[in-house]
């Protein structure tokens, strides 16, 4: 690992650490990588790590299919879905994937998250798209969902997988983890509404 994926994999334990700070994560879930500029990889996290103690060596170099190239242990299940993403999105340099309670809660009601808040519709372009897909993770089957999602939000900063979590992105790992945190104080403030609403407060 060079000194300019050494660096960015240290920005990746960065944003991870401050996610699992937040509550956005917990135990050893979740999953984040970065595109290695000027190339088809990326730096991925290993399956079984935790957000909240990753440090940059612990991290894997693979390609878009999630192929190792470099490091040990296996990379995270997710890793078909990020690489999609690097590869449908080139602006897209970042990827922070978080099962957040909040965004989870209001997925359940498989509807898109609305931007109830000022300070999402200053920072979001659109509404969240939620994808109800039937597994614990993205496969190639679902690949079609996931493409057609973007077709129609193209600019979207982020989507949320029903009963599985928000999936950030961003021009870098801090960027995408912000959009996570964005996503969450959203999906908080959207459900507290429903409940003033439903009580007539």
């Amino acid at each position: 690992m060079n000194e300019t994926i050494y660096k960015l994999a240290q920005e990746l334990a960065d944003a991870s650490k401050r996610a699992y700070r937040r509550g956005i994560q917990t135990g050893s879930g979740g999953n984040v990588s970065a595109r290695i500029p000027g190339t088809e990889t990326m730096l991925v996290k290993a399956s079984g790590g935790s957000l909240g103690d990753c440090t940059p060596e612990e991290f894997l170099i693979t390609d878009f299919d999630g192929n190792v190239m470099e490091g040990t242990g296996k990379p995270t299940r997710e890793a078909l879905l990020h690489g999609y993403i690097y590869k449908l999105r080139s602006d897209v340099n970042a990827v922070v994937h978080v099962h957040a309670p909040y965004a989870i809660g209001w997925s359940s009601a498989k509807k898109d998250l609305p931007l109830v808040t000022w300070h999402a519709k200053l920072k979001l372009p659109g509404d969240i798209p939620t994808l109800d897909i039937h597994a614990g993770m993205v496969r190639t089957q679902d690949v079609p969902v996931v493409e057609e999602m973007f077709a129609k939000n193209p600019d979207t900063p982020a989507f949320i997988l029903a009963e599985h979590g928000i999936v950030a992105m961003g021009r870098d790992p801090f960027t995408a983890e912000h959009n996570a945190e964005l996503i969450e104080e959203t999906a908080q403030v959207a459900i507290l509404s429903k409940v003033v609403q439903k009580l007539g407060i």
